[in-house]
Order: C-alpha cells, then structure tokens, then sequence
C-alpha cells in the first residue's frame, strides 16, 4: 500500500489501513483540509461552489462518492461531472465560476492507484505553497462541517460537449483543412474518459472514419496506462493493419497526447510539444517553456522562430507559472503534455489534438514525413539507488562543481548542457536515489552520457 502527498495532489492506491493506502478516512481527511482552505480563501464568505470530475478507473464511483459527499457535509455546493478529462474539468471549474475543483485520477498510474487533484478558482493546480497548507490543515485534522440547515447540494453536468465546442473555437484550430484531407484516425483510449470525448471531438473536427481502439470507458485498462513506447507495441501493430493516418494515444485522464505514425512508428511523446509548438509558433510568434527533463528539440524550434525557450522545474505547475512569466505562448512537457494559453493552463489532450490536426492537415505530408522534418533527438532515463547514509544533496552539489565551466540549471536538481546534449539530475523525495536523464542526438551517444555521470557520482560517493 502506498500514499504520497506532493505538489501533484494526494494519490494512493485503494485499500488497507487508514495512512497507508488511499483509504475512505484519507479521502475524507484531503477532502475536508482541502475544503477548508478554500474557505480561508473565500473573502465574501458566501456558498462554495466545487467542481467534482473523475476517470474511469475501477475505484472511481467509490472514491467520488466519499469526496463529493464530504464537500456537501461541510456545506459547498457540487458540480459532478461524472466521467471528465482532466482538463475538461479545468474548464469547467472556470465556466461555473467555482471556487475550485477535484480531479479523481491518478493519471498514469495502475489500477490500484487513485487521486485527488485540487485545483483553485482558475482551475489551476495548487502550488507547493497552497498544497503545502492543505498538509498541514490535513495533519492537524481541523475540520468544521455544516449543520443540517447549511448543507450543501450536487448537480450532475457533463462539460465534454463544452470542452470540444471550445477547442472547435480556437482561432488556430483549421477545421475547414482537417475535413479537407479526409484522416482516418485512430485512438487508444486506454478505456478510461478519453474513449468518450477523443472520438466525438474527430467526428466534430470532421474526421469521418474513427477506429476505436480501447475505447470503452470501464477503467480495465488493456496495457500498462502511460502512453511511452514499450506499452504501445500491440497499439502500434493495430495501427499498422489499420491503414489509419495516424493513432492518437492518452492516458486515463486525458492530459497527455502520444502520437503513432501511420506506418505503426512512434512519433515520441517528447515531439508532441514540439510538432505543437511549430504550428503554433509559425501563426503567433513569441516564448516557450517546457520542463527540464524535456527535449531540447522544443529549443531549437524555438530558436528557428525568433523566440526565447525557457525551461521550469519539473512540474505542471512549474511549467505555468514560467509560462505567465515570460509570456510564453505555448509550453508543457516532454511527455505529451500541451499547454496552450490562448485555450487555458493545463495540459489538454484535446487541444493537443485540434492543433496537431491542423498541423497535419497545412503541411500537406504523411505523420511520418512531418516527424522527420524535427531534429532528431534520443532521451536515456537511468537512476542510481544510494545507500540511506548517503547525503545526496551533498553529491549534486559536488556534480554541480565538477561542471562549473558548462551551464548548469540548479532550480530543480542539477542540469548540465553541454552543445548538443544535456543531463538533469533529481533527487527522490521519498528514496536515497538519483534520476537521471540524458539527452543526445543518438540512443547510444545518451546512454554514454547517462554511465559517465553515474560513474562521477559512484567515485563521488566512494561506492
């Protein structure tokens, strides 16, 4: 049984003691501390307001039954949105004018995982700060619920037909292009939400021949749910047999886009982002932020357009807040996650989708032919487990040094670019282990670059 309480949300998987797993006493712990803050924040002490969504994992009418019944008993109002993307309910959090919003999902994570994402009145995740003070409320355990006479009501919306009409209004989406090339289009939908919105927004988009591919939204999940390569290879033969243009691939809640070539190839997660981006940037002009443990291909496109790349601490909401301060236009992650302003801050599938498509559709070629237009490059993922007497703040610090004459980025571990290729270490939170990523023009060249600095940290720490 784990819980994990971080700058993400509260996660877990179900079962076993109370503080051990994701129990129904953790539920309505996070829940009421999560409440309770919003309350702090309340300045005209009015009803609350909170927009409720979910996935389709297995525990999820369990687990929204406890938290949407927690936020009635301490007296706010609830939207529930029922089965709802990640960023469907981002969205909706803003049309409904609430006072915040929970996301039941764990994202990536295996069946016996689940979450509650909290977000803030613009739909926004919580900061380390803000999420900081739900722990602490949390610990304390102070909790006020309402009386009989103040409790509050649940209404039932669904907001996929407004998510989709919105992504449909954005100035870049080109549907008129889309309709044009005919795509037939595949999607995996692992068999969580996105088998209900993905399909609907391509038939809105003008995509008339939609394969489904497990899109029954039942939270069995047919392979391993993040959307990397080595889980894609029975999706990707499909995809081969299918003579589709391409395979839209997300994960359970909806807010990362891998893409699969028609050929059955990988497009790479990493060059979502940047496939994104370009479009973007050849139509408005100007920033991009993305993590540091993402492609510099997103750098280089950048570059090429005249504007400025910055990279953030590893995290949503570290992304955002860079992207507010260097007015960047489109940012996210290398691992499928677009964040596109114009739409809201959050990353979205679904818009990922709309702008990829028009992309397609203006450049004229195969998904394949418009990969190879990218520079090409190959991301290593490696850690070195340390024993627990070892300071591994100390040895980062020393990694830190030993590079000195390269540029190093300390805001989030230790990154060091070298010309062409990168490393970024990071400390677990929870274990005496380093991750490391490495980057370079080839799988090998990146794997070299991964042995070398784990062997400067062994002669480091004198293992």
């Amino acid at each position: 049984m784990a819980l994990i309480k971080s700058i993400s949300g509260i996660r877990g998987t179900i079962g076993g003691l109370p503080g051990e797993g994701l129990s129904p006493m953790d539920l309505v712990k996070f829940t009421s501390a999560y409440l309770m803050w919003i309350k702090g924040n309340k300045k005209d002490g009015g009803k609350l307001k909170i927009v409720v969504g979910r996935d389709a994992r297995i525990s999820g009418e369990m687990v929204s039954s406890i938290v949407t019944g927690t936020l009635v008993g301490m007296g706010a109002d609830v939207v529930n949105l029922g089965l709802s993307s990640t960023p469907t309910t981002e969205i909706a959090v803003v049309a409904e004018q609430a006072d915040g919003g929970i996301i039941l999902t764990a994202s990536h994570n295996p069946k016996q995982w689940n979450a509650l994402k909290l977000l803030n009145e613009k739909g926004e995740f919580l900061n380390e700060h803000e999420g900081g003070i739900v722990l602490e409320i949390a610990s304390a355990e102070h909790f006020s619920y309402a009386d009989v006479d103040n409790l509050g009501i649940q209404i039932f919306k669904d907001y996929t037909d407004f998510h989709i009409n919105h992504v449909l209004n954005l100035n870049l989406v080109n549907v008129d292009a889309i309709k044009k090339r005919n795509f037939k289009v595949a999607v995996d939908a692992v068999n969580s939400v996105g088998g209900i919105s993905v399909p609907r927004l391509l038939n809105a988009l003008g995509v008339n021949i939609v394969k489904e591919i497990n899109c029954v939204p039942d939270g069995h999940f047919p392979h391993n749910p993040e959307p990397i390569p080595e889980n894609l290879k029975e999706t990707s033969e499909v995809v081969k047999e299918s003579n589709v243009d391409l395979c839209f691939v997300v994960d359970p809640d909806v807010d990362r886009l891998a893409i699969i070539n028609e050929d059955g190839t990988m497009f790479n997660e990493e060059y979502t982002l940047v496939a994104v981006a370009d479009y973007v940037l050849k139509h408005t002009p100007g920033n991009t932020v993305s993590n540091l443990s993402s492609s510099m291909a997103l750098r280089d496109i950048t570059n090429l357009h005249g504007g400025i790349y910055t990279p953030s601490a590893v995290g949503e909401v570290n992304v955002t807040t860079m992207m507010k301060i260097t007015g960047a236009v489109i940012g996210g992650e290398g691992n499928g996650g677009v964040i596109y302003p114009e739409s809201h801050y959050g990353r979205d599938s679904l818009v990922g989708i709309g702008l990829f498509l028009s992309h397609l559709a203006t450049y004229g070629g195969t998904c394949s032919q418009l990969r190879s237009i990218y520079p090409d490059y190959t991301i290593s993922k490696n850690k070195i487990e340390l024993t627990p007497t070892i300071n591994v703040d100390e040895i980062l610090a020393k990694i830190k040094a030993k590079y000195k004459n390269f540029k190093v980025n300390d805001i989030d571990g230790v990154r060091i670019d070298f010309d062409k290729e990168w490393i970024h270490l990071r400390k677990s939170n929870t274990e005496p282990i380093i991750r490391i990523y490495s980057e370079s023009s080839s799988a090998e060249r990146a794997e070299d670059l991964a042995e070398e600095i784990i062997s400067t940290i062994r002669e480091i720490a004198g293992l």
